[in-house]
């Protein structure tokens, strides 16, 4: 009998019995091959098949197969094994089939009758090929899903169903149990065969390379980052709570008006989002992603009045300009000023777009809003990225930055922490014909798979600020006259 040789933290995938495992973690952990290696056992030994998928295979090259191959050649040293060009098969019979789930979403139908499915690169699976595989596999008794992944946002699809969840365990314990789930986090310095060339190239990323991004290479954290993303991660982090760090306790003060803003819910396309700001602090944000159009908008103006607002403002691009006699209606006679948010107003259309913006290089030369903003919502997501910015600039630089320029999370109001993070890191700059910053529209975001910021956005137009009048009528839509601070 072959001898099997297992990383420790692995060993629960031979002791236990689960209908869904998944191994989680960064480069160097041995995942694929500790996996590869105990499931040629199980073909070894109990003659069973193994179906192996990934979310995109155009040929055999991009599946698994050579892993099952040096377990057999190489660390198992297995005899009277047939390798062949597409399939591994034991003396026995029991053999290797692989599948790419995307091309053809039938794939998975096939997995039926399988008792051990492999799910390599899991980060990159559709929620679609999730929904079809767990069903389809967890038809048979005592059939196991296995799920192997350096996670990637914790938006995906992947995240969201298997490490978000049951994310303060995994970090407390690094592994997770139920009676469904058996989750492992394994790392580099869990693989007992770590090599001196291994440490040497981990040395020189911690070195060189951004914390963030050293994180999601070896530790397996969440990449909630994308090319030309406005907010880093570092960034974000620092703002979480950070008007409750001792250097910043005293001069983050809760001031002004509390402004309340909603992103209206898309027909089941997206979620609908809700903040709340009261000066430099975000109070709260949630989301909710049932009911319809009006219920959703119902639940977030109910919010607005149980947080003391002094202002309401929606999203009034696309189904949210359906809302307004809903909004007026419900705020009449209530201390709540309304404003619908209009992201798409451009050049002299936009918020204060003849005032001076910034000075140019030379200090000689004024930009205006108009002169510098594809639009409403690109110039206030810049005026929220500043904000993370100079938050980071304080906590994590020791900077001093003027205290209403800054931005702080109030963890204990968010519904999602994560959630919000992968949102707000994610929200990319367009290119624009004529130079002007100009933020991914959310259908271009969808098409590269990044899902919609409906809390990111709701934060977004937390920022508004109503210039000062002598006197507001409470029943008035404001459709501009608003400053940014």
């Amino acid at each position: 009998m072959p001898r099997l040789k297992v990383n420790r933290k692995l060993e629960p995938l031979l002791a236990k019995s689960k209908p869904i495992k998944v191994i989680i973690g960064g480069r160097g952990s041995g995942k694929s091959i500790g996996i590869g290696d105990i499931l040629t056992m199980k073909m070894e030994t109990e003659c069973a098949d193994i179906y192996c998928l990934r979310e995109f295979q155009e040929s055999i090259l991009d599946s698994v197969h050579r892993v099952f191959q040096d377990s057999v050649k190489k660390r198992l040293c297995l005899d009277g094994w047939d390798i062949q060009q597409n399939k591994v098969v034991s003396p026995r019979g029991a053999k290797t089939v692989y599948k790419g789930a995307s091309r053809n979403p039938d794939n998975i139908q096939s997995a039926q009758g399988f008792k051990y499915s492999w799910f390599e690169e899991a980060h990159r699976a559709s929620k679609a090929s999730l929904d079809k595989l767990l069903p389809t596999i967890l038809r048979n008794r005592g059939a196991e899903c296995w799920f192997s992944a350096n996670p990637q946002s914790s938006a995906d699809p992947f995240s969201q169903r298997f490490i978000v969840p049951y994310l303060s365990d995994l970090e407390r314990d690094g592994f997770y149990e139920d009676d469904i789930h058996l989750i492992i986090v394994v790392n580099w310095r869990d693989n007992p065969w770590w090599n001196d060339e291994q440490e040497a190239l981990r040395k020189w990323d911690l070195e060189h390379r951004p914390r963030t991004e050293y994180d999601w290479i070896w530790e397996g954290k969440f990449n909630d980052s994308v090319d030309g993303s406005i907010i880093k991660p570092e960034w974000f982090d620092a703002c979480v709570d950070a008007h409750l760090t001792p250097a910043l306790k005293g001069i983050f003060k809760p001031k002004g008006a509390v402004i309340a803003a909603h992103d209206p819910f898309d027909g089941g396309k997206d979620a609908g989002g809700y903040a709340v700001r009261h000066g430099p602090i975000i109070k709260a944000v949630r989301s909710k992603s049932s009911g319809e159009i009006d219920e959703v908008c119902d639940w977030a103006m109910d919010h607005a009045i149980a947080d003391g607002a002094d202002w309401f403002v929606w999203d009034g691009d696309g189904m949210g300009a359906g809302l307004k006699g809903q909004v007026r209606g419900a705020f009449k006679g209530t201390k709540v000023s309304i404003h619908m948010f209009k992201g798409s107003l451009s050049g002299s259309g936009q918020d204060h777009a003849d005032s001076a913006y910034m000075q140019g290089d030379g200090a000689a030369e004024t930009h205006t809003y108009a002169e510098t903003f594809r639009n409403n919502r690109a110039q206030y997501y810049i005026a929220l990225r500043d904000r993370v910015y100079n938050t980071y600039r304080a906590v994590v630089r020791g900077e001093y930055v003027d205290p209403d320029k800054m931005i702080s999370i109030d963890s204990a109001g968010v519904d999602n922490l994560v959630g919000l993070k992968a949102q707000m890191c994610r929200i990319p700059l367009k290119p624009n014909g004529n130079g002007l910053m100009q933020i991914m529209s959310k259908e271009d975001m969808e098409r590269l798979g990044i899902a919609s910021p409906n809390e990111a956005d709701a934060v977004m137009m937390s920022m508004y600020v109503p210039k000062a009048r002598a006197s507001i009528s409470r029943e008035k839509i404001n459709y501009g006259n608003a400053g940014i601070v």
